[in-house]
């Protein structure tokens, strides 16, 4: 089970700084972001806002889509070898599922400033309450796909509540009104 955004359990190991030289840690702590204090989680939800922001949000639903499983497949399979190679399990530091899960959320999201800004903190919000199933996919499933999974859930809830919104309000992926 992972603690609070930001929390460290100084008896359970965590990657060191010197780690990050490894690729492998340098793409699972979000190009390092995951080092940043206090909240790695918001952190590296930040770069990957960025990252949407300047190179997703202007693509197709269903490039962003590919793009998520993409991170997926890559995050699920590095996250396990780091765990492995560094004797390490769900290190705050790790965020390379906040980069899947914010991804999944704003697939579809207007590419606006308020777009950006609603399904970054929804997202985080859902993220950090951990509300279920992304409860129940912390505490139960382990490993490289327990990191992942529990972020993707957030993700995906964030995803339902913004398109639900986007239709009663009239909110469409141009970013225009009706």
């Amino acid at each position: 089970m992972s603690l609070p955004d930001g929390e460290i359990d100084e008896g359970v190991p965590r990657l060191a700084r010197s780690a990050w030289a490894n690729p492998a840690v340098f793409l699972v702590t979000g190009f390092g972001s995951g080092y940043l204090a206090p909240a790695p989680g918001t952190w590296g939800s930040l770069v990957a806002l960025a990252i949407w922001w300047l190179l997703l949000a202007e693509l197709s639903w269903q490039w962003q889509l590919a793009v998520v499983a993409a991170t997926v497949l890559l995050g699920t399979a590095t996250t396990h070898y780091v765990n492995r190679r560094f004797r390490v399990h769900d290190d705050p530091r790790i965020v390379i599922d906040e980069f899947a899960g914010l991804w999944l959320a704003l697939l579809g999201a207007p590419a606006t400033p308020l777009g950006a800004a609603v399904g970054f903190l929804l997202f985080r919000a859902l993220d950090i309450a951990k509300v279920w199933p992304a409860s129940w996919a912390d505490r139960r499933v382990s490993g490289a796909i327990g990191v992942m999974l529990d972020d993707l859930l957030a993700g995906g809830l964030a995803l339902a509540v913004l398109q639900l919104a986007y239709r009663l309000f009239g909110w469409h992926a141009s970013g225009a009104t009706p």
